[in-house]
């Protein structure tokens, strides 16, 4: 039975979510409150998809700050960075470079207010992620980061990227760790 409900999950979803992403730059023209818009549709048809066909249900404990805050999850699955989207309402995302440079989709992503980070570049490229995070924050954003900068198998521990520790002191916005187990029922392989 899971299997099919696998099946289901990837053919209503995917099917769904090819016209969706493809149609993102044209939201892209009108802006950047239109692109949010518009990914919330996503995020929001991804929950429901998870929910009434996965069965995944989603139990979010603690208070989230009133206020924009720095937010900083562990990345593993692409489950959490749709669903973190949809729950933080539309946070400024830190996203690696490589995203960013796919054409039609980088654009629009930028368009959204993501922050880009060169992971392979030096001090030039740290100030310009700082300039982004402090944009986003002057906007009334919070700020998402996946501060280990990939995908991380539970468990794993790998040390921390520079920028997570340089955007916590420079921002100076409420940080709220997020902990989820979407690795173990959505993983990598």
């Amino acid at each position: 039975m899971i299997w099919l409900r696998n099946w289901a999950f990837m053919l209503v979803f995917y099917t769904i979510s090819v016209p969706i992403v493809v149609t993102v730059p044209i939201s892209a023209l009108f802006g950047s409150r239109a692109v949010i818009v518009h990914s919330t549709i996503w995020t929001r048809f991804h929950r429901w998809c998870a929910r009434v066909i996965l069965g995944v249900h989603i139990r979010v404990e603690g208070t989230r700050p009133t206020e924009p805050a720095f937010y900083a999850c562990k990345h593993q699955a692409m489950f959490e960075t749709l669903e973190l989207q949809r729950l933080l309402d539309g946070p400024a995302i830190v996203l690696k470079r490589e995203l960013a440079d796919i054409p039609a989709w980088g654009w629009a992503a930028r368009r959204y207010g993501a922050i880009v980070v060169d992971r392979e570049a030096s001090a030039k490229a740290m100030r310009n992620m700082m300039r982004e995070a402090t944009a986003a924050k002057a906007t009334g954003r919070s700020i998402l980061i996946f501060p280990e900068g990939t995908r991380v198998s539970p468990g794993e521990h790998p040390p921390l990227k520079p920028g997570f520790a340089g955007l916590y002191r420079a921002l100076k916005m409420p940080t709220v760790p997020i902990a989820c187990d979407s690795g173990l029922v959505w993983p990598r392989k």
